[in-house]
């Protein structure tokens, strides 16, 4: 019997030194914010209190039970009430709700302090993506894009091995500057997505017609990587969040690298491209927003993928096809990609499909004709 004690006391120990060891594994992560900080300690005190509470509660039962055991010859007391005993079970669990209370609340008032904000990013969430827009008034030209899943094809469907930023990893980052106040506006185009960055203590709901607001100010450059948090549909593990904390200075000059481009791009809407041109863009465009559901080689996943492959739509009339690429259809899974993309991008893509895959309709597509088409021209 003894050794059998002594055996069960010796995993005891054993595995409480392991989770000792596997804490910060187990535990709620410390982040890279001051508010990520205030809730990993808010976190741990109220942890604390709860072991006391426990400890004391099954400290007081273990002790009653051994204590006033038959075998002792115990007898249970007879009496219908005890005021004494009724105010305590009141009053003292409501000034632990109150001690408890307060920090709690001193962070939730931190965390949804959003003013004196050092510039501004709108967060929008799309099936299956995220748009971000600079929105500060003190660059001359705000900057957009989407981020999109990058984990290749391959590895979700089991055909290589998994890296180790499987889901995690996207075709670009977005990228904010250190010890500046960073405010960001989460909002939805279709339905209710979350944006969740662990590292930074803060999470929102992306809610259609509604402008959610939290902030941070991220003290460390690196890589921090988030997910969407709110079942949003088939896709929604495929949606992850990359942010860039970069030094200041070099914030500072790929901003405005991306400003200057953006300003060469938005020129091109008015341009002709040739056929050359619109197919180089219209195949990356492609690539990213259209292959994995009508894959790679046009050939789709019929009946809910249509192929694009000798489609009618393909060869048919070039406006019905910018229509519907522009507007999507109702009810399906062909979704509108009029806000999703530029003139360009529109123009390039459509024009790739109608002379890839075996299609050779031969008539051009270019910005200026999405740009008309959007104005019912």
């Amino acid at each position: 019997m003894k050794n059998q004690i002594l055996r069960m006391l010796t995993g005891t120990l054993a595995f409480i030194a392991s989770g000792t060891v596997l804490a910060d594994e187990w535990n709620m992560r410390v982040g890279v914010t001051d508010i990520s900080r205030q809730v990993y300690d808010l976190h741990m005190t109220i942890f604390y209190i709860c072991v006391a509470i426990g400890v004391v509660v099954f400290g007081v039962l273990f002790w009653s039970v051994f204590q006033h055991r038959k075998s002792k010859g115990a007898v249970p007391a007879t009496f219908h009430e005890s005021t004494k005993l009724e105010l305590a079970w009141t009053i003292v669990p409501t000034l632990i709700l109150i001690v408890m209370a307060i920090p709690a609340t001193q962070v939730l008032v931190q965390m949804y302090d959003t003013g004196g904000e050092d510039m501004n990013i709108e967060v929008r969430g799309y099936q299956w993506k995220w748009q971000y827009k600079y929105l500060d008034e003190d660059y001359n030209n705000s900057y957009s894009f989407f981020s999109s899943l990058a984990t290749p094809r391959s590895q979700i469907t089991n055909r290589s091995e998994k890296a180790d930023t499987y889901l995690l990893e996207v075709d670009e980052h977005l990228r904010i500057p250190i010890n500046r106040k960073v405010r960001f506006l989460v909002t939805s185009e279709d339905v209710i997505h979350a944006w969740w960055v662990p590292d930074f203590g803060i999470k929102r709901d992306a809610v259609p017609g509604m402008l959610n607001e939290l902030w941070a100010i991220v003290e460390t450059p690196g890589i921090y990587r988030g997910q969407c948090t709110e079942l949003c549909g088939q896709d929604h593990g495929f949606m992850p969040i990359v942010v860039e904390a970069m030094p200041e200075a070099e914030f500072d000059a790929w901003y405005a690298t991306k400003v200057s481009s953006e300003i060469v791009r938005q020129e091109t809407m008015s341009k002709s491209l040739t056929h050359d041109e619109l197919m180089v863009q219209g195949e990356a465009t492609y690539g990213t927003y259209c292959s994995s559901c009508h894959m790679a080689n046009g050939e789709g996943v019929p009946p809910v993928f249509p192929a694009i492959a000798g489609s009618i739509v393909a060869n048919g009339s070039r406006d019905d096809h910018l229509s519907l690429v522009i507007n999507g259809i109702s009810g399906s899974a062909m979704q509108a990609f009029g806000k999703q993309l530029d003139a360009v991008q529109l123009a390039s893509v459509v024009h790739y499909q109608r002379n890839a895959f075996g299609n050779d309709v031969g008539d051009v597509s270019q910005p200026q004709d999405v740009i008309n088409l959007s104005k019912g021209q």
